[in-house]
């Protein structure tokens, strides 16, 4: 659906887009992440023909937006950080307005607007000025702007920022709604949103490419170990004692918190899954236990990985390479 072939974008001697090689494909939500100057925004703003490159090019379903931007903008729905809206209009006003622009034609734009407004939830607020709306609800007159005309792809850039917990939630639905019938590419600092949402992430940092897979293979990369925690009345030197030289066990660490229950920390052997075993073997002391989860590398040690440091690690240099050369052997 998306094909980003060896971008490059410079501002003067500045180099912020330092050649990009990725695919998107349909029926996904994309996480696009990169810490502040990485790049990120000025990719998005090319993808969606708001800005021009320096070197490259980006296919839309086969349609270079640079040489062909009205064939490929059908396929796009755009919603900026700072969604574009015109404050004296009602939501109404301000959707018709905008299906004009789209080019959609007369006869189908009362449905469609019709359709976006349920599809987003605003239908009871269509007549009210967008200037007394909520920020939540400003954003989902945005969201409703993108999806007008239902294009293939939606681009949301920070979709839910300064919302608050309730407004981020309905917002967060509402992208899983999309993703049913539409191709979702989602920035966002929120990592634990990206984690939740998005199906494939691609993380950038200094304008390239450092990572490019779904959130469980990134924790899984990063991580030589899983690890596993747990909480008893056992005392710490029993734990040790159950848990010793047991089958998949790489080291066990154990300590007591305020309230005298014990935690242990269980780092496993790499390929291994122990909790159903720990789970057995203290049923057989009949020592209870009180809490056993499994923990690990998270999203935001992957992303902090990546983009704080200056080589990247080899697990992950050599992943994107791989998939650099598939979508190069899928292009040709």
């Amino acid at each position: 659906m998306i094909e980003v072939r060896n971008l490059v974008k410079k501002y003067g001697t500045h180099l912020a887009v330092d050649h990009l090689d990725f695919t998107m494909r349909s029926g996904r939500i994309y996480g696009f992440l990169g810490p502040n100057g990485a790049g990120k925004s000025t990719t998005m703003n090319i993808m969606t023909g708001y800005l021009g490159a320096t070197e490259g090019e980006v296919l839309i379903d086969g349609h270079d937006i640079l040489k062909e931007p009205e064939k490929a903008k059908r396929h796009i729905g755009y919603l900026p950080e700072q969604p574009p809206l015109y404050l004296d209009m009602t939501v109404r006003e301000y959707l018709e307005f905008a299906a004009e622009l789209k080019g959609i034609a007369r006869e189908k734009r009362k449905e469609q607007i019709t359709e976006a407004e349920k599809l987003v939830k605003i239908k009871d607020t269509e007549h009210r000025l967008i200037k007394n709306l909520s920020k939540g609800y400003r954003q989902r007159v945005g969201l409703a702007q993108a999806v007008l005309g239902f294009p293939e792809i939606i681009i949301l850039d920070e979709p839910t920022v300064g919302l608050d917990p309730k407004q981020i939630i309905e917002i967060r639905n509402l992208i899983r709604g999309l993703a049913r019938k539409h191709t979702v590419i989602l920035s966002s600092h929120i990592l634990a949103e990206v984690r939740e949402v998005c199906d494939h992430i691609l993380i950038i940092s200094r304008g390239r490419l450092v990572a490019s897979d779904t959130p469980e293979n990134l924790e899984k990369m990063l991580g030589e170990h899983d690890q596993i925690e747990l909480e008893t009345d056992a005392q710490p030197s029993q734990v040790r004692l159950i848990l010793k030289n047991m089958p998949g066990i790489e080291s066990v660490e154990t300590r007591t918190d305020s309230a005298g229950k014990t935690w242990a920390k269980i780092t496993e052997k790499k390929g291994e899954d122990v909790r159903e075993s720990v789970f057995r073997v203290f049923a057989g002391a009949q020592i209870p236990l009180l809490t056993l989860k499994a923990t690990g590398t998270t999203l935001e040690d992957v992303f902090m990985e990546l983009t704080q440091k200056d080589t990247v690690p080899k697990a992950f240099s050599d992943k994107t390479k791989r998939e650099e050369a598939e979508n190069d052997a899928g292009s040709v």
